[in-house]
């Protein structure tokens, strides 16, 4: 409200203008926002009556209710309360509060007390300790249930500590959250309400388990006098929450508080997956005057831990004996790429990337050979079936890898349980990765007869590079352009900076084979293989890397689960440029029927028209029919100073 419309009288009574002149009919009742506090004003006999809205029984919202016999009828329970001295049919014990109303010449004025100072909750404990282990960003939905975190989240807020984004959908929420912890390793935080809302939640945070990034999960939750007993969205969170999270807690009124947040914070950070809190209703609003907050000071290990000297000797000895080695790095060397690139420059040896470690590399480097596997290169492919020994860095060694299992294998991680996943290694290291890379640079023996990968390398780029072109060059067919083609041209709009959040789908194959990252980082859901990640990805890379460029690279099938989140990017003037391509269906699936010969079936979508949509919603939107426009759009795009999507229009039959 703004401040012309508030007076403070000498008793500390706050005026405010709850209606303007004569938009009360006689006889009727309304519910009025006055300072914090909402009221129920009743106009009766030519006067104003104004009472607390909140019915004694349950909350009922009195001026939704109906005037009868001059008197307020609760819409919930049908108690009648008078409208100018709150007294209750049922007796004084249910009897409401009333605020003096004063008519002048330009509204209804309604008295409010003073605010009360704040006192301190044990939400406000669980905030300042999370931010004081950095989480300063939250992605989440407020509702009935989590009001009184969402409150101390707002102090948070004002006092510069804390952003909060509010989505559309809770599971974009945790999407983003898990993105953010992708790109930069620290969790941000995702919040729900009871029940669905927190539920909403599970696909984003599995990502994040999948994926192996921290996140922070918050579930609001029914008061505890009534978890268990069948009440209105009350569900056991503890038990929906076991399997995705690290941890785990109901917050209690005898809790440790600062503790328990510490706990899911550290566990989410060292575990690299979910911490969360269960927060009942009336637990977040009690008092906590004497709690402090808690902190990351003398919690937290230094983790860059060397490797046993007898692993590091094995694995010496077998650099020392291979003539063509490969080195193959995973997501899990996303912060150690010098040390490993160096590495591969001592030996002249190619470096190859999973799909979901594409970026960590240039592939402008003369030892890069971009992506192995199915989203991959020739080039990668063609170099490790010619090494004699692979040298693999933070890799999970999952079936989409394409990993050979047939080569002699040194693998190096920082967790015990992936060395040797699946199947032996010949070598199992365990250590921090740039640490063991450093190791290994400095201690390293080379065979007299290793070769000189360089210009076999160059070699194959330039085979690769002829027909990449050849295909971004050919007709996808009338009004309709290809992935090669729109890849093609972001290979040379891309800013260096840029952050790339790639959704499932067809296009996702595309990019992976066709777009070459140079210092671009590269944000996908790897294992889980979620569709609709990309905008929602997007959200959280912005708020991870708002001086960055972030670019959404998504299919139509991707985009249009969580499209309403392009509001989202828009409230908060997210600079997101989204390259959508549109093929009108579900292509990669019906990819699959056909290669099981079955009939293709129920694959086909109905679309908008999504860049007519991202202007609706006041962002740039346009729609590219024509190869030869391609490019000229997507630099156009990238220069709009806000969200803005690019329509491709797409065969799905062309890559």
């Amino acid at each position: 409200m703004s401040t012309n419309k508030v007076r403070r009288s000498q008793e500390g009574t706050q005026w405010h203008k709850a209606i303007d002149p004569d938009s009360l009919a006689e006889g009727e009742t309304t519910v009025c926002p006055v300072g914090l506090k909402a009221i129920a004003l009743t106009k009766l006999r030519g006067e104003y009556g104004a009472i607390d809205n909140r019915c004694p029984h349950q909350g009922g919202p009195l001026g939704q209710g109906t005037v009868e016999n001059g008197k307020i009828r609760c819409p919930w329970h049908g108690f009648d309360f008078d409208p100018f001295t709150g007294e209750a049919a049922g007796g004084p014990d249910f009897a409401v509060p009333t605020y003096p109303v004063e008519v002048r010449a330009d509204g209804v004025y309604v008295g409010t007390p003073a605010p009360a100072p704040h006192l301190r909750t044990v939400s406000d404990v669980l905030v300042e300790t999370m931010t004081n282990w950095g989480v300063d960003t939250v992605f989440g939905m407020v509702g009935h249930s989590n009001l009184g975190m969402a409150e101390a989240m707002h102090r948070a807020e004002a006092e510069g500590k804390l952003r909060y984004f509010g989505i559309r959908h809770e599971g974009a929420a945790a999407f983003a959250a898990s993105a953010y912890g992708k790109l930069t390793g620290k969790p941000a935080a995702c919040f729900g309400i009871a029940g669905p809302g927190s539920t909403n939640l599970l696909t984003g945070l599995y990502d994040a388990k999948a994926d192996r990034a921290p996140v922070l999960a918050l579930s609001g939750n029914v008061d505890s006098s009534v978890a268990g007993k069948g009440a209105f969205q009350d569900i056991d969170l503890l038990a929906a929450f076991a399997d995705v999270s690290t941890y785990s807690a109901m917050v209690r009124s005898g809790s440790d508080h600062a503790e328990l947040m510490t706990m899911a914070l550290k566990h989410a950070i060292l575990g690299r997956g979910v911490g969360h809190l269960v927060l009942p209703d009336e637990v977040q609003v009690l008092a906590a005057p004497g709690q402090s907050a808690s902190g990351p000071n003398g919690r937290m290990p230094d983790l860059r831990v060397g490797p046993p000297t007898r692993a590091l000797g094995e694995a010496l000895d077998r650099i020392s004996a291979a003539t063509r080695p490969v080195i193959v790095v995973g997501a899990g060397a996303r912060s150690d790429m010098a040390e490993v690139i160096s590495l591969g420059e001592r030996l002249n040896a190619p470096i190859l990337t999973t799909f979901k470690a594409k970026g960590q590399i240039s592939d402008r480097h003369p030892l890069a050979c971009g992506v192995l596997g199915r989203s991959g290169t020739p080039v990668a492919s063609w170099m490790m079936n010619k090494a004699d020994l692979l040298l693999v860095f933070g890799a999970s060694f999952s079936n989409h890898s394409g990993i050979s299992p047939y080569k002699p294998t040194v693998q190096v991680d920082s967790d015990p349980l992936m060395l040797g996943r699946f199947r032996p290694v010949t070598v199992p290291v365990l250590g921090d990765v740039g640490v063991t890379a450093r190791a290994l640079a400095e201690n390293l023996g080379i065979h007299p007869e290793t070769v000189d990968q360089r210009p076999e390398i160059a070699e194959r780029w330039a085979v690769w590079r002829a027909e990449k072109a050849r295909r971004a060059a050919a007709a996808p067919g009338t009004g309709r352009v290809s992935a090669a083609a729109i890849f093609h041209a972001l290979n040379g709009l891309a800013p260096e900076n840029a952050v790339l959040t790639v959704d499932v789908g067809n296009h996702a194959y595309s990019f992976g084979r066709y777009f070459e990252p140079t210092l671009q980082s590269v944000l996908m859901s790897g294992y889980l293989g979620s569709i609709g990640f990309g905008f929602p990805a997007a959200l959280g890379a912005w708020a991870a890397a708002p001086d960055r460029r972030i670019i959404a690279v998504t299919g139509d099938g991707g985009f249009g689960q969580y499209l309403a989140e392009f509001t989202t990017a828009v409230k908060y003037d997210m600079n997101i440029t989204h390259i959508l391509l549109n093929n009108g269906e579900l292509a990669k699936i019906s990819e699959e029927q056909r290669s099981a010969e079955y009939e293709v079936w129920q694959t086909s979508l109905l679309n908008p028209n999504f860049s007519a949509l991202a202007r609706d919603c006041g962002a740039y939107g346009k729609r590219v029919t024509d190869p030869a426009d391609v490019g000229s759009v997507i630099e156009e795009a990238l220069d709009y100073p806000g969200p803005a999507m690019v329509e491709m229009v797409t065969n799905p039959r062309s890559h």
